[in-house]
């Protein structure tokens, strides 16, 4: 009889975990080792347990997921981390990824779908959920994109809260005429026309985050 998968919970949310551990739980495939509500924490159960897989979400207090990632990558630790999360934009998924997350699913997924992932995470193959596979082919298919400059992002911000060009010029202490040459070579880097388009391409991207910067 094979051995069950040793798993191992991450989500600063406590009803997430509880849901994850019953699902788990009564399936005699798998044994959840440890749950934890931080990278920190999951850190040291993962160095403490030695689990076969961490289900990793990424955005929680304290230390994030991605952070995480990368520290059980850099460890002695074999355990292969699956992220599962709500959250699909390139400034989730690509750090995520980049950091040594075998695989990347999304919290709507069908219970079916988390369980064989879990299962193809542990013999180390990689799982990607559609949406985030769609993200990562047109990342690949697209031309390099030039990043925004600091100050391109400040003026970028401000227009995303409603700011007009002159409010924008006046909170950064600088010429209205800037700031329209600013928004320009946004308006280039996105590939848009306008400011609402801007915004949207931003958000979409994962450059602007709501109620961040």
């Amino acid at each position: 009889m094979t051995d069950p998968v040793r798993l191992l919970i991450v989500d600063d949310h406590p009803v997430v975990r509880d849901g994850l551990r019953g699902m788990f739980t009564g399936d005699p495939g798998f044994e959840v080792v440890g749950e934890a509500a931080d990278g920190a924490e999951a850190l040291a159960l993962a160095a403490r347990h030695r689990p076969d897989v961490v289900l990793m979400d990424l955005r929680m207090p304290g230390m994030d997921g991605v952070t995480a990632i990368g520290r059980l990558v850099r460890s002695d630790s074999t355990a292969k981390v699956l992220v599962l999360t709500t959250y699909d934009t390139d400034a989730d998924v690509l750090p995520a990824i980049e950091a040594g997350a075998t695989g990347y699913l999304l919290k709507d997924a069908p219970r079916d779908e988390l369980v064989r992932a879990v299962r193809a995470a542990a013999r180390g193959e990689s799982v990607l959920s559609p949406a985030v596979a769609g993200r990562l082919m047109g990342r690949l298919r697209a031309p390099a994109e030039e990043p925004l400059s600091h100050r391109e992002l400040e003026v970028l911000t401000l227009v995303a809260r409603g700011s007009t060009n002159r409010e924008a010029a006046a909170q950064l202490f600088i010429s209205e005429a800037t700031v329209k040459t600013h928004l320009l070579h946004v308006y280039a880097k996105l590939g848009v026309n306008d400011r609402a388009a801007a915004v949207a391409v931003a958000y979409d991207r994962g450059l602007l985050t709501p109620g961040g910067r």
